[in-house]
């Protein structure tokens, strides 16, 4: 039994027909790695929105991480984006895989119309570019599951002291683009150094770089 700091690290099961996310096929790769000083500790969330943080939950609580780092597939996005910010709403373009479809409902009643992240991402970008990876800033994760767990996971740790947590989407896998004509993609290596570089980064970052990272629209 390992005395390191956890990193708690999360990709998704498929949804909405598809037979794989890259998320989980890349995040599984680092399982129990040793990465700055942590071990990595990796869990699969469901495509649900309200067992997705239910299980979330329960892995910060069975990890007690130092950090976490969430993951999901963004079909259509050609390289890895770093979520800025979540918001307060579930608005649903397609049922989840329990099929529940919220329309502007809150994923916390009551709760902030947003969390930013806290994690260096303007570093991370920065040392991804420098390593030959693809990488963004993005300024919304959506409306789906994944917003969702990122929004509920800021509003979680709000009663972990200390503990930093972000959102990373990325592209299709090659053989999911192969079925979406013209769909960007990249390799599941990729997206797995990527993410060596981005949580290495993450956890010897406490500061952020000042670097221009917005979008005009």
């Amino acid at each position: 039994m390992t005395d390191l700091p956890c990193v708690l690290l999360t990709g998704f099961a498929p949804f909405g027909g598809e037979t794989e996310n890259p998320s989980w096929d890349a995040v599984r790769r680092l399982d129990g790695e040793t990465l700055a000083g942590h071990r990595i500790v990796v869990r699969c969330l469901p495509v649900a929105f309200d067992a997705s943080l239910d299980a979330l939950r329960t892995a910060i609580e069975q990890t007690a991480p130092a950090l976490v780092l969430c993951v999901g597939q963004a079909g259509g996005h050609a390289q890895l984006a770093l979520e800025r910010v979540a918001i307060n709403v579930d608005d649903a373009r397609i049922p989840d895989n329990l099929g529940a479809q919220p329309i502007d409902r809150p994923v916390v009643e009551g709760g902030p119309a947003a969390y930013f992240s806290d994690l260096p991402i303007k570093a991370m970008r920065a040392a991804l570019l420098a390593a030959e990876i693809p990488a963004e800033i993005s300024q919304t994760a959506g409306t789906y599951v994944c917003n969702h767990v990122f929004y509920g996971l800021m509003h979680a740790l709000r009663e972990h002291a200390g503990v930093r947590g972000g959102f990373i989407h990325i592209p299709y896998a090659p053989a999911q683009a192969a079925r979406h004509p013209g769909a960007p993609s990249l390799s599941i290596e990729t997206v797995a150094a990527g993410l060596r570089v981005a949580l290495r980064t993450a956890l010897d970052t406490r500061t952020d770089r000042r670097l221009a990272g917005g979008a005009e629209h």
